[in-house]
Formats: C-alpha cells, structure tokens, sequence
C-alpha cells in the first residue's frame, strides 16, 4: 500500500497563475491552464517571458482519496497546499504537502522539490525537464520511498491547443522503484478576454511502473502440503486517468473545478478492481517578484 501512496505523490501538484502588466498578459494567459496541471508542466512557463520571477502559492481539495487509482475502503477528503517558485533562467522549486482526513497523524507528507526546464528548438514546441524531490513524512513507519528523480519531454503545437508528454520517475529510498507517465491534453477556450478566461482542458494521463508482487506456490512434500512464497518484478500498466477540468482565470486569482476517473489495471492477483472518480477544487494567486 505504501507503495501506491508514494506513487500518488506523482500525480497531485497543481498550479495557478496571476495576471502581470499589459505586454505580459497575454502570454500568462496562454499559460494559466498549464499551471493546474502537475509539477512537471511548470516548465511551460520557462523561456515564455524574457526576464521574471514567479513566487506562486495555491490550494487544490480533493473529494475522495485513491492511491494509484484504487480504493482501500477508507471514504476520506485531501487537500494539497503548496507554494511555487519560478524564474526565466529555468530553475523551479516548490514546497508541497498533503493532509488526509481519516488519517493519523492527518499531515502525511511534506515534499520539497527542486529542479531545471527549458523550452527549445526553433519554435520553442518542445520542452525538457528534470527534478528531484525529497519526502518528508510524518510517521517513519513503512516509508519505502522518500526520494525521486524525474527526467520528462513534451512537445505541442504553436497555438498551445494540443500537447503530449512522456516523463520518467526514479523512485528510491528503503525500496526502490521506476514509472514512466504519458500526459496528453486539449484546450478548448471557452471565454477569452482581456483580464480573464474560461476553459476546458481535457487530459488523458496513463502510468506504468514496476512494482514487486507475492507469488504462491503450492507442492507436496512427503504427502504434507507446502506453500513456497516468492516475489517477482513486473513492469506493467498502473492507471489509466481522465481529467475534465474548468478552468477560469480573472485579475490575480485562477480557479479549477474538474471531474476525474480513474480505471486501474490489475497488477499480480489483484482482480475486481473498481473505477473510481472525485471531483477537485483549486484556488491560487501568483506573483510577480
């Protein structure tokens, strides 16, 4: 299970923007929805605007808890806090954490994260990225990982309407682990006008990893029946996600309101397995150092 909580981790940054002076607005615009998205994306702001420095700080609640798309039986409500910090020469760095209800202690985790991205080639539609994160949880019991590496690459079109992304994530600590995450999305502007927006932003988000499962074996030995337990590596897919968020952006504040379903995959004996879905709440204010 801890495992499915730390891969979580992965999925559950959001972001928001605040609007600048008349030459900048523009371009934060275009830029806003990105900021919903996770920590990855952040690198969308980087080399849009010549010289800045963002300090941005949002709050995101989630209706249900599911860790990598399943349900554990426990009906409970997260909220994830978090303030940003992005500048031009493409450094980013964040500090994050996540309070469960039903938990205990109900503070989980706090995540510091630091990293590098830049957009390039001759028309700027591609980006990399790459960024370490360091867990700091609040009960020490069980705590398999509590550092990853993630390395990414993205690529979308002049009028940032479509895009897709593939990164990599190292996960290490007492156990380690690796995932690779596919993120592809839309944008469908709603209202656009100078000052604010309105838009809908459908995602489609699909994980694979490895993970290590228990596998029984039954045999006889002389006529007394024996259970040999061995554990084997998969690399197989984790969770298949769809992400239908609101996006409205006006002044210094941007809100999200979206709907999200998960369809786990079935990893080792796992059989049943449910689709889950929660809607999401985002509020947050950015600025411009």
């Amino acid at each position: 299970m801890k495992k499915y909580i730390a891969l979580l981790l992965l999925f559950s940054s959001q972001f928001l923007a605040h609007s600048q002076e008349p030459k900048k607005e523009k371009e934060l615009d275009d830029l806003i929805d990105e900021f919903f998205m996770e920590d990855d994306v952040i690198s969308e702001l980087i080399a849009s605007l010549s010289n800045y420095q963002f300090l941005y700080v949002s709050t995101t609640y989630n209706s249900d808890t599911y860790f990598s798309g399943r349900d554990i039986g426990i009906d409970q409500y997260n909220i994830n806090p978090q303030i940003s910090y992005v500048n031009s020469n493409g450094l980013f760095a964040s500090l994050s954490g996540t309070y469960y209800s039903e938990f205990e202690p109900k503070w989980d985790v706090t995540i510091a994260t630091i990293g590098f991205g830049k957009d390039f080639g001759k028309k700027k539609l591609f980006k990399y990225y790459a960024s370490y994160s360091k867990y700091f949880y609040a009960n020490d019991i069980n705590n398999i990982y509590s550092n990853t590496i993630n390395v990414g690459l993205g690529i979308r079109n002049k009028q940032r309407t479509f895009g897709t992304q593939l990164s990599g994530s190292y996960l290490f600590g007492e156990d380690q682990s690796f995932q690779i995450t596919s993120r592809t999305y839309a944008t469908l502007n709603i209202i656009k006008k100078k000052g604010s927006s309105l838009k809908l932003k459908p995602q489609l988000s699909i994980v694979v990893g490895k993970q290590t499962i228990e596998l029984a074996r039954t045999y006889f030995q002389n006529g007394e029946p024996l259970i040999e337990y061995t554990l084997n590596d998969v690399f197989d897919l984790i969770n298949t996600q769809l992400t239908f968020p609101i996006l409205y952006s006006t002044n210094s504040f941007d809100f999200e309101v979206g709907y999200n379903i998960n369809l786990p995959s079935p990893i080792g004996d796992e059989s049943n397995l449910k689709t889950t879905g929660f809607f999401n709440v985002s509020i947050g204010y950015l600025i411009d150092l």
